[in-house]
């Protein structure tokens, strides 16, 4: 029988108000693997309070950095010990491949949170200086408050971690909200947190972004919001967290360009793009959906591109074998087929893929697909389809190259593959993308910082560069003259009355 997951508030595990859960499913056989609770405003607006309550008592935010960050490396550790659970049951949840999971996914998580802790000591301000000439002004760094946090589907811990681990090392409290297809890790995490954190410092509320996402944007009492997810939901937020100008943070959708120069080696470059293309099934902001090629090597290229992508094993993601799992739903594999029967019909030439796999009849699989013969006019390569496909297009000049690169409303990430360093550079400092890899695509690290420009967001997630956005920074002044009753401006500019 699937088990029935409850909420986590105020460190006690609930249920709804209603009383009311929802199926969550195996993308890739179709089965109700877990329940979850169906929250109401009301249980939002009460994971609130206890988020408030906790951050206003200091039991969180007044305990040292030291200890703040015993305690994340401690939930790193327990996370580490349960590293094959927690892998078996994002790959259940998500339909990403077991060995993506457990040899990607939970290291990256384990490490995440070991950063943090570490970062959770050297939270500092700028030195303390005598600017006025009179007294001494200091900048100390504050925990922000209450910060809510909305996750998607893609990457349902990894991304929580994201959020929580700079949140938690700073010294607020948080309420998180986990995508509702995808909420079994997030709270299987939250069970060995909870049993190391004050009451009220984490929360985990689940349910529909209609109600509990838009619930935790506007309420007054949330100090931050910090999301992962489409453009369109990131503008909803920003609108509905304008009730009190509250910090936002948003990472939102992408558009990669791949850019192969002409010196590139065709091997490399066709190896990482097949990669980071349909690694997680395409389901990935910073994932490879525009491929640009000179044309010296166009045709070249495309035929080792195309037979790489054939030998992609599509199949049970519990099966070590298996490259590549299914979609998230019926749904999001209705939404790749319309893009292909779309482009299909503007004149894009399909190369391969573009269909469900005959041999597996259940699961929401769709073959890695690729055209050819596509216009930068064209949606497919200006809109995020978040599925197995890519486009390969044609330019001139690197400045084309350029020019076609950055002409998406998107700017999360991108790539150049070549040997000469220079002109890598320029094509580096060119591209408008939060961040540009050189002969490799999709590397992150806790150390660097992850986040948009334009359409795909602002603020960052990873390295200290996270921790400014979820902290503030204040201003204390200490007068140095010793005078009573004296207003700074009469000791500079005198008594004038």
């Amino acid at each position: 029988m699937a088990e029935t997951y409850k909420m986590l508030i105020d460190g006690e595990w609930v249920v709804s108000e209603s009383g009311e859960t929802f199926d969550v499913i195996n993308p890739a056989t179709e089965t109700v693997i877990a329940k979850a609770q169906k929250s109401s405003r009301g249980d939002v607006k009460k994971a609130i309070a206890a988020a408030r309550r906790a951050f206003d008592n200091g039991s969180w935010s007044n305990k040292t950095p030291g200890e703040r960050a015993q305690v994340l490396w401690k939930l790193a550790e327990l996370v580490e010990s349960n590293l094959n659970k927690f892998a078996k049951l994002e790959s259940a949840n998500v339909g990403k491949t077991i060995k993506y999971a457990r040899d990607s996914d939970m290291p990256f998580i384990i490490d995440n949170l070991k950063f943090f802790s570490g970062a959770a000591r050297v939270l500092e301000g700028k030195s303390a200086g005598n600017y006025s000439g009179i007294g001494m002004s200091i900048i100390k760094r504050e925990p922000i408050g209450v910060v809510a946090a909305i996750v998607p589907w893609n990457y349902p811990l990894y991304i929580a971690v994201w959020k929580l681990a700079p949140a938690l090392a700073a010294g607020d409290t948080v309420v998180i909200k986990p995508a509702s297809r995808t909420p079994i890790t997030l709270l299987e995490f939250a069970k060995l947190a909870n049993s190391l954190l004050p009451k009220g410092v984490l929360n985990v509320v689940t349910g529909p972004g209609d109600v509990v996402g838009e619930e935790m944007a506007s309420n007054e009492d949330v100090d931050c919001i910090a999301i992962t997810g489409d453009t369109s939901t990131g503008k909803e937020i920003m609108r509905l967290a304008s009730k009190n100008v509250k910090r936002v943070q948003l990472e939102l959708g992408g558009k990669a360009p791949f850019i192969v120069l002409p010196d590139a080696s065709i091997d490399a470059a066709t190896e990482g793009a097949v990669v980071s293309a349909f690694w997680n099934s395409a389901q990935d902001c910073t994932a490879t959906t525009r491929v640009l090629v000179h044309e010296s090597m166009y045709d070249d290229f495309i035929e080792l591109l195309v037979k790489k992508a054939k030998k992609i094993r599509i199949g049970d993601p519990a099966d070590e074998k298996t490259d590549m799992g299914p979609l998230i739903s019926d749904s999001q594999r209705k939404r790749t087929e319309d893009y292909v029967k779309a482009t299909i019909a503007e004149g894009g030439k399909l190369l391969c893929g573009g269909a469900r796999p005959e041999n597996l009849k259940k699961g929401f699989f769709f073959e890695p697909t690729i055209f050819s013969d596509v216009k930068q006019t064209m949606r497919i390569c200006k809109e995020e389809i978040f599925g197995p496909v890519l486009t390969v297009l044609k330019y001139s000049s690197v400045d084309d190259a350029i020019e076609k690169a950055n002409d998406v409303v998107y700017g999360l990430a991108a790539s150049v593959w070549g040997k000469d360093i220079t002109t890598l550079i320029k094509v580096a400092n060119s591209l408008r993308f939060g961040t540009v890899w050189i002969n490799e695509h999709g590397v992150l690290v806790s150390e660097m910082p992850h986040g948009g420009f334009k359409q795909s967001g602002f603020g960052k997630d990873l390295s200290m560069y996270a921790l400014e956005d979820f902290t503030q920074i204040k201003h204390i002044y200490i007068d140095q003259t010793g005078l009573v009753r004296k207003p700074w401006y009469y000791v500079v500019y005198g008594d004038k009355e």
